[in-house]
């Protein structure tokens, strides 16, 4: 049971305190022979941590929970390949599964027609500085010239280069269009390339698919746009929110069943394709008094909360449940609106009150 736990807690907290804080908690702690109140000083307040929160109305509904598997995002793949005919001198990117970045270095090419484009720029370029003045045209000349190596793949800082240094290169090195991961080599160093030949393929995992499926009787408790939850395996603790994009209806194995996708944020790269987790939608809601998952403490006896009944006192009070979602708790009867109640640290008022009474805080009570 969680308590057994929290009573640890408690005895290493209360270890932990100098001789003077220990004597303070133990004066401060005495509850009321003839409540169950339980008062604590300010100093036991911070250390365990217990924070209050105001009972009041929340929308709250039932809660679905579907299995689901992350997916590459296939709308931000990038598909590269070659934009000119060559000789493949280098590949800088040589493995499946590198991470490159937009601007990165992918690959040099010989190509005769490259070679071909650069000397026309460059007798462009001479033209117009010394004839660009009198004659207009020479201007419009260096700019188709300058459009032809864009078009072809060459980047406005290779262009500056070449214009400043005057110098055609043998050898041309392609950057990388956008970032991502590396899924498909299609080249080899030596290799001559048509014009069109797909080189790489990047997948872009910084927005994922999280792909899950419906049966009929689902469907209808979910639409485009809705925002849900979704647990990944490994990272629990922190749900993440995705915002449904696609619904499809499809048959399989005799079945009807609709596939769903949800677009999910992952800039910081910690999720990868394959993942397995869980997707959390709520349905059916209305207008409840609720409170956090965290404060309602279950045992053999019923469930209850502490609710504040003056500065740093507490009082366990029990309460009827009803619907529950992954956040928050619908309490049918045993609070009313404006009540305090105890949110992080109620478990430790628990155990405390176990190792201060000797007794269930709930004995007695009817459930």
């Amino acid at each position: 049971m969680r308590a057994v736990g929290y009573i640890t807690i408690v005895a290493v907290f209360l270890s932990s305190c100098t001789q003077e804080q220990k004597q303070e908690a133990h004066e401060h702690v005495a509850p009321a022979v003839t409540t169950n109140d339980l008062m604590l000083n300010d100093t036991q307040m911070a250390l365990a941590n217990i924070t209050t929160q105001t009972v009041s109305e929340r929308a709250i509904g039932q809660t679905t929970t579907l299995n689901g598997r992350l997916a590459v995002n296939e709308d931000l793949t990038e598909v590269i390949s070659s934009r000119v005919a060559g000789r493949m001198e280098k590949l800088w990117v040589k493995e499946t599964g590198m991470i490159v970045r937009k601007g990165e270095p992918l690959y040099e090419l010989f190509s005769e027609q490259l070679l071909t484009l650069q000397q026309e720029y460059l007798l462009a370029k001479e033209q117009y500085e010394s004839l660009g003045k009198n004659e207009p045209r020479y201007e419009s000349f260096l700019k188709a010239a300058e459009r032809k190596l864009l078009l072809y793949g060459l980047s406005e800082k290779q262009i500056q280069d070449l214009a400043r240094s005057k110098s055609i290169q043998q050898r041309i090195t392609f950057l990388a269009p956008a970032g991502g991961v590396v899924t498909e080599i299609n080249a080899a160093e030596g290799q001559y390339l048509a014009e069109g030949s797909t080189l790489f393929r990047l997948e872009n995992i910084r927005n994922l698919w999280i792909e899950s499926e419906l049966y009929p009787h689902e469907t209808s408790l979910v639409k485009v746009g809705d925002r849900i939850k979704v647990l990944i395996s490994g990272f629990e603790s922190t749900p993440v929110e995705a915002t449904v994009s696609f619904l499809s209806p499809e048959y399989r194995a005799n079945t009807q069943i609709t596939l769903m996708r949800a677009l999910i944020q992952n800039q910081e790269l910690k999720f990868t394709p394959g993942m397995q987790g869980q997707v959390i939608f709520t349905h059916s809601s209305h207008m409840a008094l609720a409170v956090p998952v965290d404060a309602v403490i279950r045992d053999e006896r019923g469930t209850h909360v502490y609710v504040q009944s003056d500065k740093n006192t507490f009082q366990p009070r029990m309460v009827t449940t009803g619907v529950e979602d992954f956040e928050q708790v619908e309490i049918v009867n045993g609070l009313k609106q404006n009540d305090i109640i105890a949110v992080s640290g109620a478990y430790l008022l628990y155990s405390e009150f176990i190792l201060k009474r000797g007794s269930n805080p709930m004995e007695g009570h009817a459930h």
